[in-house]
């Protein structure tokens, strides 16, 4: 009952629930002690809505945005607490009291302060938005860009401001209470003076030297860092705060290419969002300001996402436009007809490129470069069963304890019921791997955005969660299961070590006042940067090494990442997603839930990432299949199933991806220049016969020899192209 009130409210947690109950209900017990009247029963009711309100606040509560939208606001509030003060004092025969008077004239003029202090908060907010917003671009030695205000001021400002009026609100309960009009008037003072001094400690920012400088001046001087630094491969995006991960996969390529690399993002929320990079970063939210930039060195631009603001990059000529995406899956996302509009569609493997003849959307064949996938070099490949790994004994008695990974997509916007197998598979699937016998370790990782449009992958999350908890408890009761409490309690320690290190290196000097003082301050410390990522590499190791390798798990956070967690793993249940064809770099063992119970041959037929695995029916009744390959090589009929999946998903390990990438890279950046040489050829001819200076057949002889030029640099082949490497082997669409 408490979790369904839970949800209709749209609170996070019961406390939360019972603090909006409670301001709730605080109201109109105020308007009771009121009417009675009664101060002390006043003053109670008044303790807990101040209380409530405030920590509904800090917890940012879906709830407390509701209000507003029915004019129950945070002002509001305030104000209807203060009226219903005034009405107590009327009720106390204090209405002829200076008190009175003096309290009517304090609410008057406290909001009276309202009004000046959230202009010159505004005034200061707006005059801070910078047009465009970076990252490792040196700006400060071109622009001043003024300290921010200290965050104390601006911070939550609207609740900092009404709260002053609490030594109005003591001051007048006391002196009602006690009858002494001193004590009332100096809690009126104090309210009135401090509501003052706020003002006023806002005024020096919109004046001066404390004013940043206007648009014009900051979009001249990142043109100016341009023409220094004469970007030649573009990173775009475009998209919602939750899709930040799209391009945060696509950094470290960027960081590795031997081109120049920057990142352009169109909105505020990613750029917040975006992991920490060396690559130059410029966040333009404004359409006219992109098209307005100078742009003129890059010669292709990557686009991990197909959205509409694509288009204000699109419009470019003097560049080529690639799309990249975000993952490779056979989900309808990767044969979008919107990739028609790119100069090249990038894929991993030759499975990308009949994905596209298959849905036949306008993708020609010929504009389909397999470039491999870069960001799976983390992922190692699997060494054989458990046993061959390090750090997978499990302690058992038995022998080892191989870790089988459940990483379930999320449920989508439809009510497709094989977009995941969370709501109808998902506890059949982790009954039956926590009673395994030979018993199996299990994790369970979830998609972050699992039960955010659902009620039941919600509520079938929070089942899946208890029974890995509830089985990892069970286990660690289980004398089979031997621990090295002593080793495990020396790597939390080194745990907490490295995550204080971590913190203390992204808190220094990382976080600025606000977006202006950020873009002037944003230029990486490379050696931090280093030193953060090996941190972070060894916090994972740590991370491992903290708990039993036989005890089950639940991992909902970023970390340990994804990756991570299939290096430790010796077989992976997934559902149609980038997961499983990520998963196949390794060469485990793995399975893929038919949520939608088409049938595992019709299955197979409409996925390709899944002809290797071993096909779950809802009841998860194959998952012994699937064990079975894990214990024993020679029980692994889908071996050699899997190494030609592989490289007809992701390619030849042969060059390393990041290799084939960059190659693409160039060739496409050479089909650019020669296009634009072609293009100053043409014109420069054309401005000489508009002048009359040669004759109209020497012109088209020129203009030939410009396209002759043309189509032998476009003839460069690319790798993963048909010409380049010829008809891959393996597995076919079929």
């Amino acid at each position: 009952m408490i979790t369904t009130a839970i949800r209709v409210a749209r609170v996070g947690s019961a406390a939360e629930l019972a603090a909006a109950v409670l301001m709730m209900l605080g109201y109109p017990c105020l308007m009771l002690a009121a009417l009675v009247p009664s101060v002390p029963a006043f003053a109670a009711a008044t303790a807990v809505t101040y209380l409530a309100d405030h920590y509904l606040h800090r917890k940012g509560s879906y709830l407390i945005n509701r209000l507003s939208k029915v004019r129950a606001g945070l002002s509001i509030r305030f104000l209807i607490r203060q009226l219903l003060l005034i009405l107590l004092l009327a009720r106390l025969d204090l209405s002829d009291s200076l008190v009175f008077y003096g309290a009517t004239a304090c609410f008057i003029a406290f909001y009276g302060l309202q009004a000046p202090h959230g202009a010159l908060v505004t005034l200061i907010r707006n005059r801070r938005r910078m047009p465009v917003a970076t990252r490792n671009v040196d700006l400060a030695s071109r622009i001043r860009i003024p300290d921010a205000p200290p965050q104390g001021l601006l911070n939550r400002s609207a609740e900092k401001m009404l709260h002053i009026d609490l030594a109005a609100v003591v001051g007048i309960l006391l002196a009602a209470e006690l009858d002494s009009a001193p004590v009332g008037f100096a809690g009126i003072g104090i309210t009135l003076a401090l509501g003052s001094l706020y003002v006023l400690a806002l005024m020096p920012y919109v004046r001066g030297a404390n004013i940043p400088p206007n648009a014009t001046k900051v979009l001249s001087a990142v043109d100016d860092w341009l023409g220094e630094y004469k970007p030649e491969t573009v990173l775009y995006f475009s998209g919602s705060k939750d899709s930040a991960y799209q391009v945060n996969m696509w950094l470290e390529t960027m960081e590795q290419l031997d081109s120049r690399p920057l990142v352009i993002l169109r909105e505020r929320v990613i750029l917040q969002n975006l992991a920490p990079t060396t690559v130059p970063v410029i966040c333009v939210p404004g359409g006219v300001h992109l098209m307005n930039m100078d742009l003129s060195t890059v010669r292709v631009t990557l686009y991990a996402a197909n959205v509409g603001k694509n288009i204000h990059m699109l419009r470019v000529p003097t560049m080529k436009h690639v799309f990249i995406g975000h993952g490779d899956s056979d989900k309808l996302a990767s044969v979008n007809p919107y990739s028609k509009v790119y100069d090249e569609v990038w894929t991993a493997g030759r499975a990308g490129r009949d994905r596209y003849a298959i849905a036949d959307v306008g993708v020609r064949d010929e504009d389909i470069v397999e470039v491999g996938r870069p960001q799976l070099a983390p992922i190692q490949t699997w060494q054989g069963a458990a046993e061959g790994r390090e750090g997978s004994r499990g302690g058992a008695a038995d022998g080892p304890c191989p870790t089988v990974l459940y990483a379930p997509t999320w449920e989508g916007w439809d009510d497709n019921p094989g977009n995941t197998s969370i709501v109808l598979a998902g506890e059949n699937i982790v009954k039956k791997l926590v009673k395994a016998d030979p018993p199996v370790r299990v994790l369970y990782k979830p998609h972050p955005f699992t039960g955010t449009v659902s009620a039941q992958a919600s509520a079938a999350h929070r089942r899946i969660t208890a029974l890995v908890e509830k089985a990892a408890t069970q286990r660690a009761a289980d004398p089979r299961f031997t621990t090295d409490a002593a080793a495990h309690e020396q790597a939390k320690a080194e745990l907490a070590r490295i995550e204080a290190r971590i913190a203390e290196l992204v808190g220094k000097g990382g976080e600025k006042g606000d977006e202006a003082e950020a873009t002037r301050d944003g230029v990486v410390d490379v050696k931090k940067h280093e030193e953060i990522a090996r941190l972070r590499a060894e916090w994972n190791d740590t991370y491992w090494r903290s708990f039993p390798a036989w005890e089950h798990r639940v991992i909902a956070g970023a970390e340990p990442r994804l990756y991570d967690c299939f290096n430790v793993s010796d077989a992976m249940v997934s559902d149609i997603s980038s997961v499983v064809s990520d998963f196949i770099a390794s060469g485990k063992p793995y399975a893929v839930t038919d949520s939608a119970e088409v049938g595992a041959e019709e299955f197979k037929r409409q996925n390709t990432a899944v002809r290797a695995a071993v096909i779950l029916s809802n009841s998860a009744v194959e998952l012994g299949a699937l064990l079975d390959a894990v214990r024993d090589p020679a029980a692994d009929p889908l071996a050699e199933d899997r190494k030609e999946l592989k490289q007809y998903l992701l390619g030849p390990d042969e060059p390393p991806s990041i290799e084939q990438f960059d190659t693409a890279v160039a060739n496409l950046a050479i089909k650019a220049e020669t296009r634009n040489a072609g293009q100053e050829a043409r014109m420069a001819v054309g401005a000489v016969v508009d002048a009359g200076e040669v004759d109209a057949g020497a012109a088209e002889a020129a203009t030939e020899a410009a396209e002759a030029q043309a189509e032998l640099m476009n003839a460069v082949p690319a790798p993963g192209s048909p010409s380049a490497a010829g008809e891959a082997d393996g597995v076919t669409a079929g």
